[in-house]
């Protein structure tokens, strides 16, 4: 008579070994655009103050000096309105109106990361100025001075460089509000999609298997 095997279980081990979970990849982000932003505004000031004065102390009021035939040219004038001469009577809202505008802009500087956002607050920055100065400083007086223009464009207007600049910086962060997506959402989905991968974040959801030994044989 054969003794009857006692019953064994085995069981399948339930868990996985804890594995070093891989250094995460850290993406260096970029800098805030505020220094680029001032760096740009300050070349742009110097550049647009510079040839202002140069206006002043080479071209008499009322002459005309063509560039390119009638297209172009040079001529020096004392705007104290905005663009096409408009508002010529309320001088001191467009000195408001500055204000606001360079203090909106290097809060946008300061919020916002990378070269092409400063490049583009920088030429606002540096124009928006540059006509504020004016408007600081020239005479008749304080905070209603009349910006000096001196480039005019055939008979449509006269403008400075100050006007080009914050043109172009305009254009500019039109270009880059189209084409570029917010840089703070893709690190934040790269993140949470690190963690995602990580062996650690899965969890081992296969349930134990347990094998019956034979009965006793008769």
């Amino acid at each position: 008579m054969t003794a009857p095997d006692t019953g064994r279980y085995a069981e399948a081990p339930t868990g996985t070994r804890d594995e070093p979970s891989p250094r995460r990849k850290t993406t260096k982000r970029p800098s805030r655009a505020v220094g680029i932003a001032l760096a740009v505004a300050g070349l742009g000031l110097i550049l647009d103050q510079g040839t202002k004065a140069l206006a002043t102390a080479q071209l008499p009021p009322g002459d005309r000096v063509p560039l390119i035939g009638d297209v172009l040219s040079l001529t020096l004038v004392y705007n104290p309105g905005a663009a096409f001469s408009l508002g010529s009577g309320t001088t001191w809202v467009f000195t408001i109106i500055g204000v606001l505008a360079a203090a909106i802009t290097v809060g946008f500087a300061v919020r916002l990361r990378g070269v092409r956002w400063g490049i583009a607050l920088g030429l606002i920055l540096g124009g928006a100025v540059g006509n504020l100065v004016d408007r600081i400083m020239n005479p008749p007086s304080f905070g209603q001075g009349h910006v000096t223009d001196f480039i005019a464009y055939g008979d449509l207007f006269v403008g400075n460089i100050a006007d080009i600049l914050v043109v172009s910086g305009v254009a500019l962060l039109c270009l880059i509000m189209v084409r570029t997506s917010p840089q703070p959402d893709q690190h934040e989905r790269r993140d949470v999609d690190s963690d995602h991968d990580s062996p650690n974040a899965q969890t081992d959801m296969t349930p134990a298997r347990t094998t019956r030994a034979k009965g006793p044989s008769q």
